[in-house]
């Protein structure tokens, strides 16, 4: 859906565009020449009505007009800049809930064109614990949203609940690195939006980085049962150069790369980096209102996501 968008919208800029560049160079010089051929043929002076009926471009020309330039600005801030997206799913509690509207930015990993995705110019690429909207592999249709944990070349355990990450080995390494466990510290018991029995919240910190993330004890461990990697133990994961390990903060209850793998790079969509806006949706199932209907407003939701 969002490509068709990128498609509709990129279309009615080169339309728009090219009748604002006919009205400027060509359109409103002949409208002028039009007064003045009419101006030479009176006797008197032209009324500024008949001046103003005669410079009035055509309706579709006036539009056009006036639609490019927010049109074109629209177009540049969306496909280069950043762009509002609203993934309604839970697997990104406690970070994101649904009823967040994030603001991701497609600039921090390089300039794409809107229609084809081609990327022609660089400028840095995803970081551990990064929030990323990709392109999901196996359907790339779709938006998903999970948090960045293997970058191209690592390792990547993740048994009994537990995550282990092993850095690619650079040339410039003397010595190759080992795995590190990221530290899950007990918060709380979860109780927040769409809380469920058993929810307890954890403060990763991995490598010098920490976000919150979501375990259900009563969840026996996940594995990638579904996913499994020639020359890899069941639980570990070798990311292929140019692809990245992605999961979701709501471990228990999120399909991510552990049942389907990897996401290329050329499926990064950009980085969440806020919340722009946040809503509730708790209505009852008598309610005479849909259910796409906001019951509440969470201000407190609203900035920087970690």
């Amino acid at each position: 859906m969002a490509v068709y968008f990128s498609i509709i919208l990129v279309a009615i800029t080169v339309i728009t565009g090219i009748v604002w560049l006919a009205d400027k160079f060509y359109l409103a010089p002949q409208r002028k020449l039009n007064v003045a051929s009419a101006q030479e043929q009176s006797t008197v002076e032209l009324p500024e009505e008949t001046v103003a009926t005669l410079m009035e471009p055509s309706p579709l020309v006036d539009t056009s007009v006036q639609i490019f330039p927010v049109i074109a600005f629209v177009l540049v801030l969306r496909s280069f800049l950043y762009e509002p997206f609203q993934i309604p799913s839970g697997s990104m509690m406690p970070t994101l809930l649904d009823g967040d509207f994030i603001l991701v930015n497609k600039f921090n990993y390089g300039l794409k064109d809107p229609v084809a995705r081609n990327k022609f110019f660089d400028v840095s690429l995803p970081e551990r614990g990064d929030v990323v909207v990709f392109k999901y592999p196996q359907d790339p249709r779709i938006d998903y949203i999970k948090r960045v944990i293997g970058l191209p070349g690592d390792r990547v355990i993740y048994k009994n609940k537990s995550l282990y990450i092993k850095p690619a080995c650079k040339a410039s390494d003397a010595k190759c690195p080992e795995y590190t466990q990221v530290i899950n510290t007990f918060t709380n018991k979860y109780e927040g939006p769409d809380a469920e029995f058993g929810m307890n919240q954890f403060k990763a910190t991995m490598l010098n980085k920490s976000h919150n993330i979501l375990n259900d004890q009563y969840t026996m461990p996940r594995t990638n049962h579904y996913f499994q990697q020639d020359g890899t133990a069941k639980d570990e994961f070798l990311v292929p150069a140019g692809h990245y390990f992605v999961m979701g903060d709501n471990r228990d209850n999120s399909l991510d790369g552990r049942f389907w793998g990897f996401v290329p790079e050329e499926n990064l969509v950009g980085e969440a980096v806020a919340i722009w806006m946040s809503f509730d949706f708790n209505r009852t199932a008598d309610s005479l209102l849909p259910h796409w209907v906001p019951t509440n407003v969470r201000f407190e939701r609203i900035g920087a996501i970690n």
